[in-house]
């Protein structure tokens, strides 16, 4: 038996809200803690089209935190979109749900053509080969993640950040998020790191930000006429707040891309509205 779809609850988000999220296609890099949030999160609201993509099977230390895994999935050493894939088939049995376990360089074919893309990947490095991609083929990039950081023996701080930038907009590099400091220092500390701590509330903070950020780019629940957000999380208060740095860092039109870098001429996505056609 097929139930009824009744989004009844979510109207107040426009007329053809429904309709609207039943065609968007949206792709996640990413199915850990934060990813499978945003896969879980995406499919109870209704979005139609979802491209994950992963390279990892899942592990035991992924069970604090990822949606929808089993001790069965680490027994049987799940890959990680498999899992996101049934977490959402279960929600959503009509949902299109392609998945690639690849590095998303080798399937750019399931981005290049999606209205908007999630980055739930680790390190400064990734997020900006990831937040480039996403200039190339023209897609809003909403970015997610969180650091754990040792304060004494027995006390730590939990921060995170869900970062949405927009093509025309100013990138991470001009919010100052992304800073040459960081990824040299990033590139000096590879393989010393060790294991990045992570919590299944605080990744579930952020995705929920990252699945606002994209509602209130597909329907008219909110309008905004920022062409960025950056908000960050103080996980020790559970407070979130807007960050400044964008004040003291953007000095003018995004110049971290070169006309080249901007649009895939092979490609069309579309009147959506926040893509500026000449």
């Amino acid at each position: 038996m097929t139930l009824p779809r009744d989004f009844s609850r979510q109207s107040f988000l426009g007329a053809n809200s429904e309709q609207t999220l039943a065609d968007a296609r949206v792709a996640i890099v990413g199915l850990g803690g934060g990813g499978s949030h945003i896969a879980q999160q995406l499919a109870h609201l209704g979005v139609g089209h979802i491209r994950l993509v992963d390279p990892q099977e899942i592990d035991a230390s992924n069970l604090n935190r990822l949606v929808g895994a089993t001790e069965k999935d680490v027994l049987a050493k799940t890959p990680k979109v498999k899992i996101a894939k049934r977490l959402i088939r279960g929600i959503r049995p009509w949902a299109q749900v392609e998945m690639a376990q690849a590095k998303w360089q080798v399937a750019d074919d399931l981005l290049k053509d999606a209205h908007v893309l999630f980055g739930c990947v680790d390190g400064y490095r990734q997020r900006m080969y990831l937040e480039s991609a996403a200039r190339r083929f023209q897609l809003p990039y909403i970015d997610i993640g969180m650091d754990v950081t040792k304060l004494t023996n027995e006390r730590y701080a939990i921060a995170g950040q869900m970062i949405m930038t927009l093509p025309g907009g100013p990138c991470m590099r001009c919010l100052g998020f992304l800073t040459q400091k960081r990824l040299d220092q990033e590139e000096n500390d590879y393989g010393n790191a060790g294991i990045n701590p992570q919590v299944v509330w605080t990744n579930g903070t952020l995705a929920s930000l990252a699945v606002g950020a994209l509602v209130r780019l597909l329907t008219p629940w909110f309008e905004s006429d920022r062409n960025f957000e950056w908000l960050e999380l103080d996980g020790d208060n559970q407070l979130i707040s807007r960050s400044r740095q964008p004040e003291y860092s953007i000095k003018g039109p995004c110049n971290h891309f070169t006309s080249k870098d901007l649009e895939d001429p092979f490609f069309e996505l579309g009147g959506l509205r926040w893509i500026k056609k000449a």
